[in-house]
């Protein structure tokens, strides 16, 4: 079942720093997305994913709220790719950064993603 729980959401600010200040994190770009991804020992659940897409980027809140169901959405669909793939004890933390000054199609989010979420599953 594709669902997106809660608990598979990054909620903690210090998971946050982490990821994004710590030199254990890889990232790369499938525009319009930039993914930032490390694995660390944890007994969270096995993937936590972030979704940010900055104001800088794209003013109004309507668009970005758009933007973030788009990226959540392809997420959803295509995180069947990163199941099994994760040691005993390991977590995947992975943020998602929207780099367009536009909306996007939901087709080219969608496959950004998934070429994202294989990217990742051969770096495991």
């Amino acid at each position: 079942m594709n669902r997106f729980p809660k608990r598979e959401r990054i909620t903690s600010k210090k998971t946050i720093d982490l990821l994004f200040g710590g030199s254990q994190s890889k990232s790369f770009v499938a525009f319009p997305l930039r993914a930032v991804w490390m694995v660390q020992e944890s007994t969270e659940p096995a993937v936590q994913v972030l979704v940010s897409v900055p104001k800088k980027r794209l003013r109004h809140a309507v668009d970005r709220n758009r933007a973030k169901r788009q990226v959540r959405e392809a997420y959803r669909l295509g995180k069947h790719q990163l199941d099994g793939l994760l040691a005993a004890g390991k977590s995947l933390t992975v943020a998602f950064v929207w780099l367009s000054d536009s909306l996007e199609p939901s087709s080219l989010v969608s496959g950004r993603m998934g070429k994202i979420l294989s990217r990742i599953a051969d770096g495991l």
